[in-house]
């Protein structure tokens, strides 16, 4: 009898899952996603840091959901006036589930437009005196802002995604305030999968500023240069843009494979003059450089 009762308790020890009494469960299979922070130059004089303090990174389920990466170890504080040319900060990398996705969501420090300066503010502008001032975001922005563009995470294996912040496009000033407000614009590329186009810039007039936009091929129309309306900057539909620096060279970094066409202005003092002309046709292909001199004296007008 005591024997029969042994075996009625190691059955039922069995029935309700003790993990002696058989296999463990199939482990979860993921990829992981490493994830960087690129930026491109603002082309505002005066202007030495652009400071973000990104507290939560989510990402875009198939089920239309959005989930936070829980190994993100914010607040993290980032000068995106750090990160142009091609430097990037790592944010950390990050177990998935293998699949296809299209959106990240970075939520920051800041307080919406109309709840008065913060006292400590983790988003703001700092000047060339010293001085600083806050990033306000719109009302109702505290839902996050979206990063758009697909990558996959393959199973057992590694994706490297860069998270390019496009700071001439994100940040504009409130009317006649002088409030500054973030709208950030975030594109996401896959590493391996994009290019850059390089190069000299030649016959440039004394004191004049030079700032080149790529367009994919065929995008780019007079109305691009219009003065900008309301929010929306001069040159909305530009992939990327650089000013010419000291050696006379620009750099267009994180572009995705294909043909791409580049907007070459001008400027005095930071204020937009012209467009000088325009170089079409250039080709980037994944993981190369394209190195493409420009001469301001023979560009098409």
């Amino acid at each position: 009898m005591y024997r029969i009762g042994r075996i009625v308790l190691i059955f039922l020890f069995c029935l309700f899952g003790v993990t002696a009494c058989g296999p463990d469960p199939d482990p979860v299979e993921t990829g992981r996603l490493n994830l960087y922070l690129t930026d491109a130059p603002l082309d505002t004089e005066g202007i030495v840091g652009v400071y973000i303090t990104i507290m939560e990174i989510h990402y875009h389920t198939r089920a239309n959901t959005w989930e936070a990466f829980e190994e993100f170890e914010g607040p993290v504080t980032v000068n995106l006036l750090d990160l142009l040319r091609g430097e990037t900060k790592f944010l950390g990398s990050f177990e998935m589930l293998p699949g296809h996705y299209t959106q990240l969501r970075f939520m920051l420090d800041a307080k919406e437009l109309g709840q008065g300066p913060p006292t400590n503010p983790g988003c703001y502008i700092e000047f060339d005196d010293g001085s600083t001032r806050p990033l306000f975001v719109p009302s109702g922005s505290q839902s996050g802002f979206k990063g758009i563009g697909p990558f996959s995470v393959p199973l057992n294996g590694v994706v490297d995604v860069t998270a390019d912040f496009d700071v001439r496009r994100s940040i504009v000033v409130a009317g006649q305030s002088g409030i500054y407000i973030l709208k950030p614009v975030i594109r996401l590329v896959v590493n391996d999968q994009a290019g850059r186009i390089v190069g000299n810039v030649f016959n440039i007039p004394e004191d004049t500023g030079i700032v080149i936009y790529a367009y994919e091929s065929g995008d780019y129309t007079e109305d691009e240069a219009a003065d900008p309306v309301g929010d929306e900057g001069r040159f909305p539909g530009a992939i990327n843009s650089d000013m010419v620096c000291e050696n006379n060279k620009y750099h267009l970094d994180f572009l995705a494979e294909g043909m791409y066409d580049l907007v070459v202005t001008s400027t005095i003092d930071g204020v937009f003059q012209e467009v000088v002309g325009t170089v079409e046709g250039i080709a980037v292909s994944a993981g190369q450089t394209t190195n493409h001199p420009i001469d301001l004296l023979e560009l098409s007008p």
